[in-house]
């Protein structure tokens, strides 16, 4: 009976400190797109990653870190909007920069109704049927930018909850959430701007790009010259139209890198993007390293 009575109170500080931190965005539910199934996360063997489906109540799972220096970032991982590559872009991004002091937000947005395996079927689809995914994706992608608006509403009004600066908040997007950072830019107003983005591979076919804002934020992009899909020119058009508005964006345009790598050793310098990250932003007065402050 005494080792029960031990046992217990260290079961329960295990949940605590185990425990996630989520937060339900706010957001308008929306007649045009209905879920029939409910909300996955498995491992996806064709991905090779840990991926979450058929999200259709957008939430942010919040990481502190151990000394927040004021930044924060919302991440929004990638996968077509058919799923969402939860882990390497999502919870290990979020994970690293803890590590820098900066507080991180990673972003279920809304995503295409599915069956038991979105990512077989976005896979199926490619391959035979690619205009499919274009029409599947064009009534959701306006609901994923409406919750990447609010995800910055929501933290900039608790900002001081999340011991953050509210005039700090970045928005980090890799592939299609590369598409919402871009929704993000194009149609954000005062309360939900972001100050500063970092498209990651941004799949610029899904969002295209437009004029840069006047007062767009500080950017930095980040692809590889040798992504499948062909996401490179992109890339090269988004730096263009701000450079062209008379601002002064970042580019790293790695020779290989492929698409997807996130947080995915290759063994290559793409590896060492969110290092890169990290320097542009201490460089941009973004980022205070924590032994300063």
């Amino acid at each position: 009976m005494k080792k029960l009575i031990v046992l217990i109170p260290c079961m329960a500080f295990f949940q605590m400190a185990t425990a996630q931190e989520i937060i339900e965005v706010p957001h308008e539910k929306s007649d045009a797109v209905v879920w029939e199934n409910p909300e996955k996360q498995y491992r996806s063997e064709i991905w090779n990653n840990e991926v979450v489906t058929n999200v259709s109540v957008p939430t942010m799972e919040v990481f502190r870190p151990d000394a927040p220096n004021g930044t924060s970032v919302i991440v929004a991982p990638g996968g077509g909007l058919y799923a969402l590559s939860i882990e390497s872009e999502g919870t290990d991004v979020a994970k690293w920069l803890n590590q820098k002091g900066i507080t991180a937000f990673v972003l279920k947005y809304r995503l295409v109704p599915t069956g038991e395996d979105g990512v077989k079927e976005i896979s199926d689809e490619g391959a035979t049927n690619p205009a499919r995914i274009g029409e599947r994706v064009s009534p959701v992608m306006p609901l994923s930018v409406a919750d990447g608006l609010s995800a910055i509403s929501y933290v900039r009004e608790n900002a001081d909850s999340f011991d953050i600066d509210p005039e700090k908040i970045g928005f980090m997007g890799f592939s299609a959430g590369g598409a919402v950072t871009m929704g993000v830019v194009y149609n954000f107003e005062e309360a939900d701007r972001p100050n500063f983005i970092v498209p990651v591979y941004p799949w610029t076919s899904a969002y295209p790009v437009q004029e840069a804002p006047k007062n767009a934020p500080a950017m930095l992009i980040i692809c590889a010259s040798d992504d499948p899909l062909g996401l490179a020119k992109g890339s090269i058009e988004l730096y263009s139209s701000w450079l062209e508005a008379g601002h002064y964006p970042a580019l790293h345009m790695y020779s290989k890198g492929g698409h997807g790598f996130g947080m995915k050793p290759q063994d290559l310098p793409s590896d060492n993007w969110i290092q890169r990250f990290y320097d542009w932003s201490v460089a941009q007065k973004i980022t205070v390293p924590t032994s300063e402050k």
